[in-house]
């Protein structure tokens, strides 16, 4: 009597004991440190090359089309696949940046050579940042989503902590050359991890495809990405937790970046006060990271999320009021768990609810909020607070933040919304 075998069961492995998802996480974290040596090297050269006021139209131009390339970025991930695009973005960053260190070792910096580095920085940024976002849904199961999001959160607090003194370093010894180099060093270095990742084929993308595709013209990149849109607008979860991100975002990022120094100078706490508080922060949202790398799944994600946004907005407010440094910093390790946990819930979320086909311009439209439209509050907030004080202005963008929380919790597919098993 023949019988029939059945399969054997394939065992999930945690996404921190996955050799894909490390490699990945290696490249991610090499080249969001490339990011921060980058940074410093370019403002430290825009600042020995001019004034105060070409230092910030030096940084202000290279976030200028990160913001207007981005959604076009999604499209292309999804047209070429994110895997591809990553790779060529680093690729070129590395080559833009090593550029300039071998141009600095002829001639001192220029400013028109500054601004036109970060211009083309900035552009492909605007590749990179989709890309790398709609990557985790193909380089393990869903089932890991909310780990690979702990651990990009655990990356990107070790890219914070190491980026800056490691830019300082090279900075004091060779001058903006050998910070520039440096940082194209570790975008070189992300590109043999980025090869060596296996993609998982996504379901939708593994089917026949139509039998009138071939006869079809292909579509535009304003064709895909209003079919991107029309795709987020359909779908209510993720038309609800992208709003939360967009509603939350404005709230918390004139605070806790602009706010806080202005809430230091107030008290007269200082830059080592204002230290204090920011690795307060950064404690907080490790130890959320962790949590969810370790832990890997947390039950009613959709309501979790939520009510963290919640929770965090009220640590926001508090901040103002702390008496001290030490309440300040103790409040902003509050702030970095609640918002942090519900950051990568969102972002874990976000990744399952879109369709596979969808995923490098829904990321775009996520990551377009969080990096090029919330940053927009800053002038804002540094002219309500010198109308109003800190007090007024900290619980106005408290209230902003919570309300993205309410807004979540008012829709009931996000409230029940889970991750998968």
């Amino acid at each position: 009597m023949t019988g029939i075998i059945a399969p054997a069961r394939t065992i999930e492995r945690p996404a921190h004991r996955d050799g894909n998802v490390l490699r990945w996480l290696g490249a991610y974290t090499a080249s969001m440190i490339g990011d921060s040596v980058y940074f410093m090297a370019l403002a430290w050269a825009a600042t020995r090359t001019g004034s105060a006021a070409q230092t910030g139209l030096v940084l202000a131009l290279g976030s200028l089309p990160r913001a207007v390339l981005m959604l076009g970025g999604g499209v292309l991930a999804d047209r070429f696949g994110p895997r591809r695009l990553v790779i060529g973005s680093d690729a070129a960053r590395s080559l833009v940046v090593l550029g300039l260190a071998g141009a600095l070792l002829f001639t001192s910096p220029a400013l028109w050579m500054l601004i036109v580095v970060a211009l083309v920085f900035g552009a492909v940024d605007a590749l990179f940042l989709p890309a790398v976002g709609a990557l985790p849904p193909r380089i393990s199961v869903p089932g890991q989503l909310a780990r690979i999001q702990g651990l990009r959160g655990l990356a990107a607090r070790a890219a914070n902590v190491v980026g800056a003194p490691l830019g300082g370093a090279a900075i004091a010894l060779g001058g903006p050359r050998l910070g520039f180099a440096a940082a194209g060093v570790l975008f070189a270095l992300s590109l043999p991890l980025l090869i060596a990742v296996r993609i998982r084929p996504l379901q939708e993308e593994s089917g026949p495809e139509p039998e009138d595709a071939a006869s079809r013209p292909p579509a535009t990149v304003w064709q895909e990405l209003a079919d991107g849109l029309r795709h987020i607008r359909r779908n209510r979860l993720l038309g609800a937790l992208l709003l939360v991100v967009a509603i939350s975002e404005l709230g918390f990022v004139g605070p806790l970046n602009l706010g806080l120094i202005l809430l230091a100078e107030q008290r007269g706490w200082g830059a080592s006060g204002m230290g204090w508080i920011v690795a307060g922060f950064g404690t907080g949202a490790g130890a959320a990271a962790l949590l969810l790398a370790v832990r890997g799944r947390v039950p009613r994600a959709g309501l979790v999320g939520c009510l963290m946004v919640v929770i965090a907005s009220v640590a926001i407010g508090a901040l103002a009021f702390a008496p001290s440094v030490a309440m300040a910093t103790a409040t902003g390790v509050l702030v970095g768990l609640f918002a942090g946990l519900a950051g990568s819930l969102c972002a874990a979320l976000i990744q399952t609810a879109a369709e596979p086909a969808y995923l490098g311009r829904v990321t775009s439209v996520s990551t377009f909020f969080t990096n090029a439209v919330s940053p927009l509050s800053y002038p804002v907030t540094g002219a309500a607070v010198a109308a109003w004080g800190t007090g007024p202005v900290f619980v106005a963008s408290a209230a902003l933040c919570a309300a993205g929380g309410v807004t979540g919790l008012a829709v009931t597919v996000l409230r029940r919304a889970e991750l998968p098993d």
